[in-house]
């Protein structure tokens, strides 16, 4: 797209009217643009309506109206969740109109240098993990986009003295076109929200798109032990900095020593930072490191990365990697009842962050698990159950899928729990029937491994109804 104060007097549609489509709507208008923001809610659901129209900004509520989209429409900037297939959308496409998300806005805008960090899973925590590692370096970072403020908000107010710490998700990324991070990472790559793109190319190549117009001047972060992630560095101009558990990373990079094997061995290790030139420094022992979890060490590794190239101290990361406890709904502490340990992982929308929540945990589990059904059968959770959990509680879509996987790992114990009215007492009992198969010494945890759509406007509501449950056991 053009530079936004290039769409002066024309035409922009804003489809959605969440957080960031208010705020882009807000940017835009102030540009001098014409902008009609669209939303297919009722009025009623629309509290945001009556602040933009104040503003002189049209909005129309209650579906997609006839003629919204039309050959005078200069751009088009979705909410990231909308499906390319609405009709808004495919007219734009059809009428050869750019079709944009916010991310695209905020950086034409932004004067910060950014540090974009995607993946399937451990995006929030690596993102906030980065934000307070430059802080602890003397440095500037601004933490935005799918967590912290609006990414076109925090643009607005940004200078070049900054940081830009954006996490990303492929649906924002789909929408861009001339994004360009100065650090780019991305995490890992697993199989989640096909429902959306369609097929794994699909959703590979939008993961991608944060890497497309890198130059040599800037610097890709890759997980190295991602056989996806480390395809994708041929194709990359930026210097590469990789992470790694499993390799030694002769050619310079952030990693742990001894390497991991297959299982935990239980060895010391040390989180190390090697210079192209062979120089390494010890950066801290994974045993101290705030969050546990194999998985979490890997997070911290691709953080690390992260600030190093934005120019932090190594020597400087130890203090934020031990003292930081974590991010709301990523296994979350949240009680200890009579013995039994509550943790909610809310924010486990697919298998593999499932996966390496049990992983990360010791005791006995009573698993809560289950939500929307995006087609997946979830049977790599199979070895995973036979090690870890004790004891499944299924609800939501996916109830039965995940009933079954817990008898083909042996679990004996199993409650389905069929839905009620309202979606939050389908949960409370849940948590009730996990509650009465869990002993003392032993853990309750939910990690649904699948997106909360079916029962919850999010997995934050989810999350939140889950604790506000356990704390009223």
């Amino acid at each position: 797209m053009k530079h936004p104060e290039n769409y002066r007097g024309q035409d922009v549609v804003v489809l959605g009217l969440a957080r960031s489509g208010v705020q882009v709507a807000k940017v835009m208008h102030e540009l001098g643009a014409n902008v009609t923001v669209n939303d297919k809610k009722d009025r009623a659901e629309c509290p945001e309506a009556s602040e933009l129209e104040a503003l002189g900004i049209s909005v129309l509520c209650g579906g997609h109206p006839e003629g919204l989209i039309h050959e005078g429409t200069a751009l088009v900037i979705k909410n990231p969740g909308i499906p390319y297939t609405v009709p808004p959308v495919q007219k734009a496409l059809e009428l050869g109109i750019e079709v944009v998300t916010e991310v695209e806005v905020a950086y034409l805008l932004c004067k910060a240098p950014m540090i974009g960090i995607t993946g399937s899973n451990g995006k929030t925590t690596t993102t906030t993990w980065v934000g307070r590692m430059l802080e602890a370096a003397g440095l500037s970072p601004i933490v935005a986009g799918n967590i912290g403020i609006p990414l076109s908000e925090a643009a607005a107010h940004a200078t070049a003295e900054d940081w830009m710490v954006v996490e990303l998700s492929s649906f924002q990324l789909k929408g861009t076109e001339a994004f360009r991070p100065r650090i780019a990472c991305l995490l890992n790559l697993a199989e989640t929200h096909l429902d959306y793109h369609g097929t794994m190319e699909d959703y590979i190549a939008s993961k991608a798109k944060l890497f497309v117009n890198q130059q040599v001047s800037d610097t890709a972060v890759l997980n190295w032990d991602d056989p996806v992630c480390r395809g994708l560095a041929r194709s990359i101009k930026a210097q590469l900095l990789p992470f790694s558990m499993t390799e030694s990373l002769p050619q310079g990079g952030v990693y742990v020593d001894p390497p991991y094997g297959g299982a935990d061995d239980g060895l010391s290790r040390n989180v190390i930072y090697r210079k192209p030139d062979g120089e390494t420094s010890v950066i801290v022992n994974t045993s101290e490191i705030g969050l546990p979890g194999r998985f979490n060490v890997e997070n911290a590794l691709a953080a690390a990365a992260c600030a190093i190239a934005a120019g932090a101290d190594p020597k400087r990361l130890a203090e934020p990697l031990k003292s930081f406890r974590g991010v709301e709904h990523r296994l979350e502490l949240v009680e200890v009842k009579d013995g039994v340990t509550y943790y909610n992982n809310s924010k486990a929308t697919n298998s593999k962050a499932t996966v390496m929540a049990l992983g990360a945990l010791s005791a006995p589990i009573v698993l809560i698990a289950g939500g929307l059904d995006r087609g997946s059968d979830y049977m790599e959770l199979v070895p995973v159950f036979k090690d870890k959990v004790k004891a499944v509680v299924a609800l939501g879509q996916t109830k039965e899928k995940i009933a079954r996987v817990a008898e083909l790992a042996g679990i004996s114990r199993i409650i389905v729990v069929d839905n009620e009215e309202d979606a939050a007492d389908t949960l409370r009992r849940a948590i009730r029937e996990a509650s009465s198969l869990a002993g003392s010494g032993e853990i309750v945890l939910l990690s649904p491994a699948c997106a909360s759509w079916d029962m919850f406007a999010s997995y934050e509501e989810r999350g939140r109804i889950f604790k506000e449950a356990v704390h009223t056991l």
